[in-house]
């Protein structure tokens, strides 16, 4: 805990915005757990659609994605269809990420029977993970341990803190460093129709 702390202090200082290889991209390698509907790379097993369409049985490709929790569950994107969502993605030495962390967790118990809210972690390993979730005080929504990037390159996300907000038919309409103060505002549009 002490030596995430150091680390997470010391990126502190040099930015948020570059991954723990020093490139603000999410980890290369390995296939991760997602699994990305419609064409995928041949060597990669990567999404080419950038989620448009539907996964063959009728649910959005940007729901098609699977990944292990930090709590030792699988979990579906397809969970979310139905119902506006919140991606959270997440780097456990980003000060900006734990500065937002306390209104995320807000949104999450706000919303809890409107809207999904997901914490995507990656860039780092899962212990450093475990540590973030008990730093921030995560709790009542998942956390997904993205250690190989998979989910982030889904959504094609390259650096932290970034939102994902997702309409009720899996259509992204929004992404990027979102102002975390906005999203209930977002997410009542959505959920208002």
């Amino acid at each position: 805990m002490i030596i995430s702390l150091v680390v997470a202090g010391s990126v502190a200082l040099a930015g948020c915005g570059t991954s723990a290889d020093g490139d603000g991209t999410p980890p290369s390698g390995g296939t991760g757990t997602s699994t990305p509907a419609g064409d995928t790379d041949p060597e990669t097993g990567a999404d080419t659609d950038n989620g448009a369409g539907t996964d063959g049985g009728g649910v959005s490709a940007s729901y098609a994605f699977t990944a292990d929790t930090l709590a030792g569950d699988t979990f579906d994107g397809r969970s979310l269809a139905g119902k506006p969502a919140v991606l959270w993605f997440w780097a456990p030495w980003c000060p900006t990420c734990l500065g937002q962390a306390a209104r995320v967790n807000s949104l999450a118990a706000d919303y809890a029977d409107t809207a999904g809210v997901v914490g995507v972690a990656g860039l780092d390993g899962v212990p450093a993970m475990h540590d973030f979730v008990e730093l921030a005080e995560l709790s009542g929504f998942p956390q997904l341990a993205d250690e190989q990037g998979a989910v982030w390159r889904h959504f094609e996300i390259t650096a932290q803190s970034t939102f994902v907000v997702l309409d009720a038919d899996g259509e992204v309409v929004d992404k990027g460093h979102v102002d975390v103060d906005a999203l209930p505002g977002m997410l009542d549009r959505l959920i208002a129709g």
